[in-house]
């Protein structure tokens, strides 16, 4: 028997997950989150955002009822913006520390773990972070 190395799959595997970033899911109307890494502080960052969804399942400008632009123009204040050394403490502050909690889906919670757990590991290998 013939034992694969991990790394074999990789393309396979991020074809996957390319594939998984594109499909559908419904906006937490809790809110959402812009993520960054703060490197001179060894920090990684979440600004939270509220969500105002309208018929379509749109985000829209709560004031306006006018969807938002996705091109980056949008200039919002965020409702808290969170900080952490690593994903689990970020991920804490936000879940257990803050009421009530700023996620409301579950998918919502799982994107963002996976999302803190990138940031910490760009932040730890000083590679680049771009939010999926």
């Amino acid at each position: 028997m013939s034992v694969q190395s991990p790394t074999a799959n990789v393309p396979e595997l991020s074809a996957l997950d390319d594939q998984l970033s594109n499909r559908f899911i419904h906006l937490d109307p809790s809110g959402y989150f812009i993520i960054y890494i703060d490197r001179e502080a060894g920090l990684i960052c979440a600004e939270h955002y509220t969500n105002a969804i309208n018929e379509k399942g749109l985000a829209v400008d709560p004031e306006t009822g006018e969807p938002f632009s996705c091109n980056g123009s949008l200039k919002r204040t965020p409702t808290a913006i969170f900080k952490g050394r690593t994903a689990k403490e970020l991920g804490i502050k936000i879940t257990e520390e803050t009421q009530p909690c700023p996620i409301s889906c579950f998918d919502h919670a799982l994107y963002l773990g996976r999302e803190f757990v990138r940031a910490e590991m760009a932040l730890i290998s000083g590679k680049d972070y771009i939010q999926d």
